[in-house]
């Protein structure tokens, strides 16, 4: 899951991006509303925190250029407590949702979870694909109800896989979801990734579709279910 945080203040970027790192995120980080409204309106993220106090541009201005260009990335916004009119403008305007400072993490970290579920069509925490069982909220991994020890970057590209298993996700998706705009990147690092889950996971978990990408398995192949091969794969 990939996050953008537009954020003046060093001090609360820092700790929001580390608490969004440590719930699962990929993130990125925009100091002003000009360098906000660029990113925001040609990358794509599974959630952007957005402060409305922001120099060059205003959080309000930036928020309203997205949505008029079709950006559809769901908005957290971050207002002063008691500013209760731009609570309401910032609804108004296309926010999914806000968070009064100050706040505490914790429930930045599930308001940030829910908009990216809600946002996949997905309202339960836990996804049961197939043999694959993805826990979002402890970040864990299940195959026939045995626990499979993940990396967070592999952990990363299953979640992003459970919340789009309703189509074929390309390879160039991936890559931008698991490393952001790191260039330096290339499509075989995807691979790699997927190479060493299948090793983890066992077979009927991760399908492909040759020319066009990967997805979950809906249904495992005869005799897979049960038959223990996941359990203590690292």
């Amino acid at each position: 899951m990939r996050a953008l945080i537009v954020e003046d203040e060093p001090r609360i970027a820092a700790d929001l991006e580390r608490a969004l790192k440590a719930a699962g995120f990929l993130v990125e980080l925009a100091g002003d509303g000009e360098t906000a409204w660029f990113r925001g309106g040609t990358e794509d993220y599974d959630l952007i925190v957005l402060d409305l106090n922001l120099p060059r541009l205003d959080g309000l201005s930036v928020l309203k250029r997205w949505r008029a260009e079709g950006c559809e990335s769901p908005v957290l916004i971050l207002t002063a407590r008691g500013a209760w009119t731009e609570r309401v403008e910032g609804i108004d305007a296309g926010a999914d949702d806000y968070l009064p400072k100050p706040f505490r993490m914790e429930e930045l970290i599930a308001r940030a979870r829910a908009l990216v579920r809600r946002a996949g069509g997905r309202g339960n925490a836990t996804q049961q694909v197939g043999r694959l069982t993805v826990d979002l909220n402890r970040m864990t991994a299940l195959v026939d109800g045995i626990p499979v020890a993940v990396t967070p970057l592999e952990f990363r590209l299953i979640s992003y896989l459970a919340l789009n298993r309703d189509r074929i996700v390309a390879p160039t998706e991936l890559l931008e979801h698991l490393y952001g705009d790191d260039e330096s990147r290339e499509l075989n690092a995807v691979e790699a990734i997927i190479t060493r889950l299948r090793r983890k996971l066992g077979p009927g978990v991760i399908g492909t579709r040759r020319g066009f990408g990967y997805h979950l398995e809906d249904e495992p192949p005869p005799g897979a279910a049960g038959d223990g091969r996941a359990q203590g794969r690292t």
